[in-house]
């Protein structure tokens, strides 16, 4: 009997590169057993709500597309209660999530590798009454990837947020926060913050830092200081690139975050806009997502930057 599988894919991510290859993907899957019901997305969001009415009905669910379609998959998978894998072939101009976990880029790979794969369990994120795949992030340069317009993506890729968030350097906003984790407790004025379960965030290694476990139940955090002057600035830049330490950035490890703040707080979920809160509490969802990995290969759950 049949397998069956519910095969949700954007039609426009990466210059709609899956076009082309659709046929070859269903071929593979059908050789490996599945019966297959394809669903385009037709809108934002339309990912979620189709995962979270029919995803209970089938035995693995296929997301293709950016992380922000692979996060409409999960989301819909847990707040439904839904049990099954999931598979990911992205097709997105960025694909931190596909990057972290050694997923082909080559769409007929990674297909190939769903149907002959095994499940993994990673962590999950849940943000306030939502959920998250990889990351939750505010403040600088965390709205470029849900502002910059589709078809910029599409030809420009990488260089799309680069150039839409360097126009942001001349008016950096900052928010006074009051953070606690697990055994962190602070407060101060920042103009970025991640809460992160990935080794690469907008395409970039070394952010999230060394030995990132995707698995741990514990999510990594990183929060940049408002500089007061150019000298604070480049401190925090030779951070970021890894040449030496800055007391302007906080980095710690947690299973809990709350962060409260005066003002509403634009934030970021996996890419997607998530929405503007005062009061945010994030909490790591430890093994709540399987996803389909090559059964001979390593899983990578260790990342330690070169």
């Amino acid at each position: 009997m049949s397998k069956k599988m519910l095969f949700i894919f954007n039609p426009r991510s990466g210059k709609g590169s899956i076009k082309s290859r659709l046929v070859d993907i269903l071929d593979i899957f059908i050789k490996g057993g599945y019966e297959v019901t394809v669903h385009p997305t037709q809108a934002y969001m339309d990912g979620l709500k189709v995962t979270k009415k029919r995803g209970g009905n089938y035995d693995l669910i296929v997301a293709s597309g950016g992380d922000g379609t692979l996060d409409e998959v999960v989301t819909g998978m847990l707040t439904a209660g839904h049990q099954h894998p999931i598979g990911y072939i992205p097709a997105g101009s960025t694909n931190d999530f596909a990057n972290s976990l050694h997923i082909s880029r080559n769409m007929l790979q990674a297909a190939t590798d769903i149907v002959e794969g095994v499940p993994h369990a990673f962590d999950a994120g849940q943000f306030n009454d939502d959920i998250f795949v990889y990351i939750a992030a505010f403040g600088l340069f965390t709205d470029v990837s849900y502002e910059t317009n589709q078809d910029l993506k599409n030809i420009l890729g990488h260089a799309a947020y680069i150039l839409e968030g360097t126009q942001r350097l001349f008016n950096i906003k900052s928010y006074h926060l009051q953070v606690k984790g697990d055994s962190h407790e602070f407060d101060g004025e920042f103009i970025f913050g991640m809460v992160s379960n990935t080794t690469s965030v907008g395409g970039f290694k070394r952010l999230t830092g060394p030995d990132v476990m995707l698995d741990d139940g514990v999510f990594e955090v990183m929060l940049i200081r408002r500089p007061k002057n150019i000298l604070e600035l480049n401190e925090i830049i030779a951070s970021l690139l890894g040449t030496s330490d800055s007391k302007m950035i906080e980095v710690f490890k947690t299973t809990v975050l709350t962060v409260q703040c005066e003002e509403e707080v634009p934030w970021t979920l996996d890419g997607e806009y998530g929405g503007e809160h005062k009061n945010v509490y994030i909490k790591n969802l430890k093994h709540a997502v399987q996803i389909m990995l090559p059964q001979n290969d390593e899983v990578p759950l260790i990342h330690t930057p070169q």
